[in-house]
């Protein structure tokens, strides 16, 4: 089973092959979903004693289950957050898990480790944070997300025993109602407890709102504040600022989560919304959504490295030998097992150059304020407010849910584009998501020709 011979060889080939031709195709597929009963009536039992052969195997793949998975990176996908890889990204995905690279510490992986470490001190450059910030890549948001907040409650229950206190312990945490939803399961992993705070007239968290909660509960009962830079529903940026500025006030961690929003930083026309992130404790963004790297891909960064190292470090005595490393980014977030996963992104910025990545990104805000025009030209059409980023929320005049979504699937049925209706205050409503550079200007107005 291992070893290269003349049939790896031709597998080899094929699979190059089959990656090279995927990526010659302008537009790729957008293909989408079969049934269950579909699925194995093409496939079968695919597992079997004696196999069936790679040959065989990735034929199957390309032509009977590939087609039942959207592409997330089809110029017409405008749902939820796409993901759209540069072609040095996705190519280098190949190289890295050909590698056998474990990325979990330095002893084991420096190379990689040094070449991750280059893409988030660019990143954390693009924040403002201090020259010390440093972190790691993890799998996507949720895990950048728990790992920051449980760095929080470490930080704060070693400055409530130092300070001597007989309260109890912090336990709460304060965000916005339009924050991700990750940020509620993770309190619900921690048991910790989440307080809303209402938004300011422009659906923001601010200084003024926060301040009112925190001395409403109590300042000292909270570890945390989630602020985010893009919510994933409307792409909007809360007023970091003056949030900031109120954490320093009660000493109380300011986590952002960037997951969507924070490639913003490299586009000028923008990086005014993120004033503020620069006193951020921590601050997670996705590469895979508009930073245009392969899935699964969370850069997670942290102000002073050290605190997350002494909430994740995990003690074993096999694992002494990695105490003396110069960098260990399993230390920094939940889970101890990681591949390389941040070289993608490393490879993509050191062929293309940050320009590029600036000019990718202002180019997906240009098609975003274009498809807001068009919108507000439509009489049959109504934005729900200005976009903030790269993601425009709409009524169609007229519609109820049931059309919205029988809008949704008549074009995925015809394999037109991908654009599932969303809500607001219980409202069914169109969203677009931008963040592909190959969203055109006509694919936005042919969308809208639809809904006429």
């Amino acid at each position: 089973m291992h070893g290269f011979n003349a049939d790896t060889e031709a597998l080899g080939e094929a699979i190059l092959q089959y990656a090279e031709n995927r990526m010659r195709l302008h537009p790729v597929p957008l293909d989408g979903p079969k049934t269950l009963e579909e699925l194995k009536a093409v496939a079968g039992n695919t597992i079997t004693p004696e196999g069936m052969g790679g040959l065989a195997a990735l034929k199957l793949f390309g032509d009977g289950l590939a087609p039942a998975c959207l592409s997330s990176d089809h110029p017409r996908y405008l749902s939820f957050i796409p993901c759209a890889p540069t072609e040095a990204a996705a190519m280098f995905d190949l190289v890295v898990g050909a590698s056998g690279i474990y990325a979990g510490s330095w002893i084991e992986g420096s190379g990689a480790v040094y070449a991750e470490n280059v893409a988030l001190r660019w990143i954390a450059d693009l924040a403002g944070l201090p020259p010390a910030a440093g972190g790691v890549f993890v799998s996507g948001g949720t895990i950048g997300n728990l790992s920051a907040l449980v760095t929080a409650r470490s930080v704060a229950r070693e400055r409530h025993t130092a300070s001597g206190s007989t309260g109890p312990r912090p336990t709460k945490v304060a965000v916005q109602l339009g924050a991700h939803s990750s940020i509620r399961s993770a309190c619900e992993v921690m048991d910790a407890d989440l307080v809303d705070v209402r938004g300011d007239e422009h659906q923001r968290l601010n200084g003024d709102n926060l301040r009112t909660v925190l001395e409403k509960s109590g300042p000292e009962s909270f570890f945390a504040v989630v602020a985010t830079a893009g919510t994933t529903n409307f792409g909007i940026v809360d007023d970091i600022d003056s949030v900031a500025q109120v954490c320093r006030e009660y000493g109380i961690w300011l986590h952002v989560d960037g997951a969507y929003g924070g490639a913003g930083l490299a586009a000028p026309t923008v990086r005014h919304l993120f004033n503020g992130i620069e006193q951020a404790d921590s601050f997670i963004v996705d590469p895979h959504k508009w930073l245009f790297a392969p899935y699964d891909c969370c850069a997670l960064l942290y102000r002073e490295p050290a605190q997350a190292r002494g909430a994740h470090e995990q003690k074993a005595s096999y694992l002494d030998v990695l105490n003396d490393a110069e960098w260990n980014p399993s230390e920094y977030s939940i889970g101890l097992t990681r591949r390389a996963r941040g070289l993608p992104l490393w490879f993509s910025l050191a062929t293309y150059g940050t320009n590029a990545y600036t000019a990718a990104i202002e180019r997906t805000l240009e098609v975003t304020r274009f498809a807001e025009a068009e919108i507000a030209r439509r009489p049959y059409l109504e934005a729900l407010r200005e976009a903030d980023l790269s993601v425009v929320v709409f009524r169609r005049h007229g519609w109820e849910p049931e059309d919205y979504h029988a809008w949704s699937a008549e074009m995925l049925r015809e394999e037109f584009a991908f654009v599932v209706p969303t809500s607001h205050e219980g409202e069914t409503v169109a969203r677009f998501a931008i963040v592909n550079p190959t969203t055109t200007e006509d694919d936005i107005a042919a969308i809208l020709d639809t809904m006429a």
